[in-house]
């Protein structure tokens, strides 16, 4: 929502889940950057492409690879982007919480040395995955989609 100042500047006016969608989208794109910064992530000289040969923690503790990274960084773009919308924030967060909890299963059932865990995916990832999903879906149906709060009154 936008409203205009005394001063005649557009004021945009987030509701709640535009909000959460937007630190949510922050947060993805600040683990994407950390996850290419050595010292961050440990052993990276060990960072591959993809696949489960990549022997880079982010803190010293999430598998990652550069594919990995940049499914952060695309994550923290579109919820970034979806977050200038109520009903597209909601689409992001419920549908970003299902494609974690989807990478959940996926990460209990695949064989860790097999070419099937292309993005890398450890167990501290895995449960990473199970609370985001549950996070993100929680999110976008608890938060409300108006703005809320009182318009300023002028100053005397």
């Amino acid at each position: 929502m936008a409203n205009t100042n005394r001063a005649g500047r557009t004021v945009v006016r987030r509701s709640p889940i535009q909000w959460g969608a937007l630190l949510v989208g922050v947060v993805f794109l600040a683990v994407g950057i950390l996850g290419f910064i050595p010292g961050i992530t440990s052993d990276y000289d060990m960072l591959t492409f993809a696949g489960h040969h990549s022997g880079a923690h982010l803190l010293g503790i999430f598998e990652v690879s550069i594919l990995h990274n940049i499914v952060h960084l695309l994550f923290g773009v579109a919820g970034i982007a979806l977050s200038r919308n109520p009903s597209t924030a909601r689409t992001f967060l419920i549908g970003g919480g299902v494609v974690y909890l989807v990478l959940f299963v996926y990460g209990l059932v695949i064989d860790r040395d097999s070419s099937a865990n292309f993005v890398p995916v450890n167990n501290a990832d895995n449960w990473l995955h199970l609370v985001l999903g549950v996070g993100m879906i929680g999110l976008g149906l608890a938060l409300p989609r108006v703005v809320t709060g009182t318009t300023a009154t002028p100053a005397r």
